[in-house]
């Protein structure tokens, strides 16, 4: 995952997608909590990116970025917003580098020393040129993700780049594993890995002259960026929760009217900012797949806390607590969202649903999706007309929707306020199509 934080890109374009590119230069800047210069800068650099990405783009299309980012819809079966992922996850310098450390061991396995020199010798002048510690800490990077591998022997420690996999299979076994990478990461979460995966092994195939439909079998359309976007800080939250560590970011509600501040370091320029500095230990990951929204559960003073991933900032892990302490906040956490839909903490209470079986439909789709989505309800009657469903959850928040959903084919028996309240919202949603 990213080396540099890429937090007002990711906001930037969570909310271009989300107002269709509606927005002035004014508004996007008071939105996002920059100057309308910081949000020129952030247009051109997002721009390269993309240019970097469809070097066929049309120039043409490069006037409005939101043209540029939706330029054809069929043309790549990634969600739209994928690429920041694959081209901003290092900087610039970073780029050069790690580009001649892999093209470097690609050949040989070679010594930190051996890639210093060549680095020295091979980066553009107007580059920083790096040391041994630099080349290190870039060298145990590309270790911990699997891009190399250090060769067994003693000191010096050899690296060479870690490609077995391609090199061993065939191009037919290898547009297999492309065909099952490519249909897990559309249809799993989590998925940039897989992406990131996919891209690795098309780009391979094509450099083995395989023809460019071999390796394009399939078309996905995906509409929940937010999904893909929020995983920047998914993998360092799970690894906080490894490691049982606090983490501190800055925290903007979905209520906020703004959704990102920038990082100022000089105290001249020091402003005010709608979000909230938060420091609490992530517990759990949650993931809805209603809206497509991750969730995190910490613990914090208040107790259980909980936060929409999309509105974490400038994230970063603190200190470790003690494992039996941790244990005992987990097991706490369980037993409040133990009939959660979703991550309610609200006071138990049972529904239940009458569900009726669409006419001359066979098999009963209506009965098919209540047990595969019901979670742990059971259905404790049934004739050949209805079933009733039952469930006990933590408010009726979260079930609302899902039961909603199911229109006319759904009758919510109790709770009565429920039971009244849905009655009240659908009398609402006739009134609009009475006649004018």
């Amino acid at each position: 995952m990213a080396k540099e934080s890429f937090d007002k890109e990711i906001q930037f374009l969570r909310m271009l997608v989300l107002t269709s590119g509606a927005f002035s230069r004014q508004q996007f800047a008071e939105r996002l909590g920059i100057s309308v210069h910081t949000f020129d800068k952030t247009i051109r650099r997002l721009k390269e990116v993309v240019s970097s990405l469809h070097q066929h783009l049309p120039q043409e299309q490069s006037r409005e970025f939101s043209e540029t980012i939706r330029f054809s819809y069929y043309d790549s079966t990634d969600p739209l917003l994928l690429f920041l992922f694959r081209a901003k996850s290092v900087k610039e310098s970073e780029r050069q580098r790690i580009s001649l450390l892999l093209a470097a061991m690609n050949e040989r396995a070679l010594t930190a020393m051996e890639i210093l020199d060549i680095c020295c010798s091979s980066l553009p002048s107007d580059l920083p040129m790096p040391d041994e510690k630099t080349i290190r800490s870039d060298l145990k990077y590309l270790e911990e993700v699997g891009v190399i591998r250090r060769e067994p022997g003693p000191r010096p420690y050899r690296y060479h780049i870690q490609d077995d996999l391609v090199r061993s299979l065939s191009d037919e076994e290898l547009i297999d594993l492309y065909d099952f990478v490519d249909v897990m990461a559309n249809t799993q979460v989590p998925s940039v890995h897989g992406y990131l995966l996919r891209d690795g092994l098309k780009k391979h195939l094509l450099r083995n002259q395989v023809e460019q439909h071999a390796v394009e079998p399939f078309l996905y359309k995906y509409h929940y960026y937010s999904r893909i976007l929020d995983e920047a800080h998914l993998f360092t939250l799970l690894n906080a929760i490894r490691h049982r560590r606090k983490v501190r970011f800055l925290y903007f509600s979905p209520k906020s009217e703004k959704s990102y501040a920038s990082k100022n370091t000089n105290p001249l320029f020091e402003r005010d900012t709608e979000g909230k500095a938060e420091k609490t230990l992530p517990l759990k990951i949650v993931y809805d797949h209603q809206y497509g929204r991750w969730y995190l559960l910490s613990h914090g003073r208040e107790g259980v806390r909980k936060y929409r991933m999309e509105g974490i900032t400038q994230i970063e892990e603190e200190e470790s607590v003690d494992e039996v302490w941790y244990e005992e906040k987990k097991n706490e956490l369980a037993e409040k969202i133990r009939y959660s839909w979703l991550i309610d903490t609200g006071r138990p209470l049972t529904v239940r649903a009458r569900f009726y079986n669409p006419e001359g439909s066979e098999p009963n789709f209506v009965k098919e999706r209540v047990l595969l989505q019901g979670q742990w309800g059971q259905i404790v009657f049934e004739d050949e007309d209805s079933f009733i469903y039952e469930i006990t959850v933590n408010g009726i928040t979260e079930i609302k929707p899902w039961l909603r959903s199911f229109g006319s084919s759904c009758e919510v028996l109790e709770p009565a306020s429920f039971r009244r309240e849905l009655i009240a919202e659908w009398k609402e949603i006739q009134s609009y199509y009475e006649s004018v």
